[in-house]
């Protein structure tokens, strides 16, 4: 037997059905104990870029990461990680985020003077100033299509489930390769519109209609849902988004496939129609080539 077999072992069941069956049960206890659930995410999701860099020093820029989950795992792993996120509120959600690291925070990330952020320089780099205009060390009140990087500062720019909530998702894909270094790496993931959570909390009753899917949780729930359709949520496809992305000179893509689903499920997202509603939501790492 191979000395290989084992390790072989452990990284099948990491990437195969119990991880997506875990996966799931903590997806389904979210509302109940969201630390546990996105604890685990981030986890996974750095898990998913390691066999393609060593992230330690590595320098990490996390757009709309919220309270800073994805965050903490890279900087776990020993990456000088920095946080943008446009809400206030959402960086909110968790304390404790503690302060990127290295000693060079600022300059790590390659950060400008911070006014795409609206803050100064020091709440910029992640510095204490960010903490005295009240959020979490190392975070960045930003605007994904605005990132306060300059061109090619980061080795890593990662983004979970952002693209399907802004308006233009080519525009946010565009800034994150603009801020990624040639070699680099860009992790992007979203839900795509027709899966089964498409909807998000509306689902599945987003099949019927965006609008019925409103009316139909107002009414059941006597609350308006956090989401509205074309306000902070927008239909995104997997089709159009690869055809885009297979179509630029400065990227290649690494891997694409379902993110929640075994590692053998990849061959799902090459099937025109069926990868748009079996596929749960869609995982992509791209190189910058250029």
């Amino acid at each position: 037997m191979s000395l290989l077999a084992p390790f072989r072992r452990r990284r099948a069941a990491a990437s195969g059905v119990r991880r997506s069956v875990r996966l799931f049960r903590l997806f389904l206890a979210e509302q109940s104990d969201p630390e546990a659930f996105y604890a685990s995410l981030a986890s996974d999701a750095v898990d998913q870029l390691t066999p393609h860099i060593d992230l330690a020093g590595r320098t990490v820029v996390d757009v709309g990461g919220g309270g800073g989950w994805f965050t903490g795992a890279f900087r776990a792993r020993g990456a000088h990680c920095y946080l943008f996120e446009p809400d206030r509120a959402e960086l909110g959600l968790r304390a404790g985020l503690g302060p990127p690291a290295g000693p060079a925070a600022g300059s790590a990330a390659g950060l400008t003077a911070g006014s795409a952020a609206g803050l100064p320089a020091g709440s910029a780099a992640g510095l204490p100033a960010g903490s005295a205009a009240g959020l979490p060390a190392g975070a960045v009140l930003a605007d994904g299509y605005w990132l306060p990087v300059r061109d090619g500062g980061a080795d890593v720019v990662f983004s979970s489930n952002v693209l399907e909530h802004v308006p233009d998702p080519m525009g946010l894909i565009e800034e994150m390769i603009r801020a990624t270094r040639p070699g680099g790496l860009i992790y992007l993931s979203y839900c795509n519109w027709f899966s089964p959570w498409g909807g998000h909390e509306m689902s599945p009753w987003h099949y019927l209609g965006a609008g019925y899917a409103r009316r139909r949780y107002t009414r059941r729930r006597g609350r308006l849902p956090k989401h509205e359709c074309g306000v902070n949520l927008f239909p995104v496809h997997i089709g159009p988004v690869l055809r885009a992305l297979r179509a630029r000179p400065d990227i290649s893509i690494i891997e694409a496939r379902p993110r929640y689903y075994p590692r053998w499920c990849g061959p799902l997202v090459r099937l025109p129609g069926l990868r748009e509603v079996a596929s749960w939501n869609l995982m992509l790492i791209m190189r910058r080539t250029g």
